[in-house]
C-alpha cells in the first residue's frame, strides 16, 4: 500500500538552474515596479500606462515589469511538474492543494499587511500570491486529466478568455462578485469599513499556470538539453509572432486596441500597451514568449552572473514579502523626512499611507530600487542556506 505524503521527497531534485535564474531576474525587475509605486512622486496617484499623461520614462519603467507576474506564475506551473518526477499524482495533488490554500491565506493576511500597513484590514487585495494559490488548488484536481487534454484546456483558457470580456452583471450582486474573481478586476465596497479589491481575477492566471505545468514535460527524461532548447526557442518565437500578427490586426486578443498617437514613439508604446488585469492573450504572448527564449539561452550559458539571480530565484516567496515590507517602510520614512507628521499618515486610505505631491524623482527611484535589491541579497542568501540545511517538510511551503 502506497503512503501518500503531501510534501516533495527531495527539494534539490526538483531544481533547474535556468528556471531559478529566470525567476530571480523577474523578481529583481518586480522590485522596480513596487519601488516606483511607493517612492516616486505621486506614484500611487497616476496611471503609468496612460499615454495621455505618462512620460516615456514612466511608461517604460512600468512596461518592463509586465514580464514579472506571468513568468512567476508560469514557472510555478513548471515547478509543480518537476515535483511530479519524485512524487505520485495523489502526493502532488495533496501538496498543491495544501500549498495553494496556504498561499491564499498568506495573500490576504501577511501580503495585504505589507501592502497597506493597515492593522484593521479595511482593504483586502486579491493579488498575485492569492491568485497563484487558487491556481494551485485548481491544478491539484486538474492534473489527473490526460496531459494532452490538460494542455488543450490551458490553451483554451489563455487564447479564449478575451471572448468573455463583454460579460458583466449588475454591480453589487453575488454574480458580479464571483465573475470579478474569475475574470474582471473590481473594487467592491462590502461594508462602509471594508473593501475587496480584486486585482488578479484568476481565470487567465489558471490558464498560464496550466501551460507552465504542461511545459514542464520538456524537463522530463524524454528530452535532452538540446531538444529542450530547440522547443523553447520554437515556442518562444511562435508566441512573439502570434502577438505581432494579432496586434497588427487589432481585432482580438486585448480589450484595448492600439491607435496612432501624438508621436511615432507613443504609437509604438500604444502597440505594446497591452492589458495586465486580467492578463490578455496579447499580454501573455509578449511576456512569456521572450521568457521562453531566455530559458533556452540561459540553459547553455556558463556565466558567473547567473549565481547572483539564483539567490533570489530560489526563495521567491521570502523575497516577495520582505522586499515589499522594505520598500513600503522606506516610503513611509521618506514621508516623515519630508515633514509629514506621523499623525497625518493614513494607512486606511487605500494607498498604503502614501500622499499626493510627495516622493522622489524617477532617477532617484532607480537608485532606491538598486539599493533594495542589494540589501535583499544577503537576506535571501541566508534564508536560502537555512532552507537547504533543514529537512523539515514545512520549508516546502515557504
Amino acid at each position: 500500500m502506497t503512503t501518500i505524503s503531501p510534501l516533495p521527497l527531495n527539494r534539490a531534485a526538483t531544481r533547474i538552474l535556468s528556471i531559478d535564474v529566470v525567476r530571480g531576474i523577474v523578481m529583481v525587475i518586480m522590485a522596480l515596479d513596487h519601488t516606483r509605486e511607493f517612492t516616486h512622486k505621486n506614484g500611487f496617484f497616476y496611471n503609468a500606462t496612460d499615454l495621455t499623461t505618462a512620460t516615456p520614462g514612466i511608461f517604460l519603467s512600468r512596461w518592463v515589469t509586465h514580464f514579472c507576474a506571468p513568468t512567476f506564475v508560469f514557472l510555478s506551473g513548471v515547478s509543480a511538474f518537476l515535483m511530479s518526477r519524485k512524487m505520485t499524482k495523489p502526493q502532488l495533488s495533496i501538496f498543491l492543494l495544501t500549498r495553494g490554500l496556504w498561499l491564499m491565506l498568506l495573500g490576504i493576511t501577511v501580503v495585504n499587511f505589507v501592502m497597506w500597513f493597515d492593522i484593521t484590514f479595511s482593504v483586502i487585495a486579491l493579488e498575485v500570491i492569492w491568485a497563484t494559490g487558487l491556481g494551485m488548488v485548481v491544478l491539484s484536481g486538474l492534473l489527473f486529466l490526460p496531459h494532452r487534454l490538460l494542455l488543450m484546456l490551458g490553451l483554451l483558457i489563455v487564447f479564449g478568455h478575451n471572448a468573455l470580456d463583454g460579460i458583466s452583471f449588475p454591480p453589487g450582486t453575488v454574480a458580479d462578485v464571483l465573475w470579478s474573481m474569475v475574470h474582471r478586476p473590481n473594487f467592491i465596497p462590502v461594508t462602509p469599513r471594508f473593501t475587496l479589491l480584486i486585482l488578479y481575477p484568476v481565470l487567465a492566471w489558471i490558464g498560464i499556470l496550466i501551460l507552465g505545468y504542461c511545459l514542464g514535460e520538456l524537463y522530463g527524461k524524454s528530452f535532452d538539453s538540446q531538444t529542450r532548447r530547440h522547443w523553447l526557442v520554437r515556442l518562444g518565437l511562435s508566441a512573439i509572432g502570434v502577438f505581432f500578427l494579432l496586434r497588427a490586426l487589432n481585432v482580438y486578443g486585448d480589450p484595448v486596441p492600439w491607435s496612432v498617437q501624438k508621436t511615432p514613439f507613443y504609437t509604438v508604446f500604444s502597440f505594446f500597451n497591452v492589458t495586465k488585469y486580467p492578463p490578455s492573450l496579447l499580454f501573455t504572448l509578449i511576456t512569456l514568449g521572450p521568457g521562453l527564449l531566455l530559458l533556452s539561452w540561459l540553459e547553455k550559458q556558463q556565466v558567473k552572473w547567473k549565481d547572483f539571480f539564483v539567490v533570489y530565484g530560489r526563495v521567491p516567496l521570502f523575497y516577495f514579502v520582505v522586499h515589499f515590507l522594505l520598500v513600503h517602510t522606506l516610503a513611509v520614512l521618506l514621508l516623515l523626512a519630508d515633514g509629514v507628521p506621523w499623525s497625518q499618515i493614513n494607512f486606511q486610505n487605500r494607498t498604503g499611507g502614501m500622499m499626493p505631491d510627495h516622493g522622489l524623482p524617477l532617477e532617484a527611484v532607480y537608485l532606491v530600487w538598486i539599493g533594495v535589491v542589494l540589501v535583499m541579497y544577503p537576506l535571501c542568501k541566508w534564508y536560502g542556506r537555512l532552507k537547504s540545511r533543514s529537512r523539515s517538510p514545512i520549508w516546502s511551503y515557504l
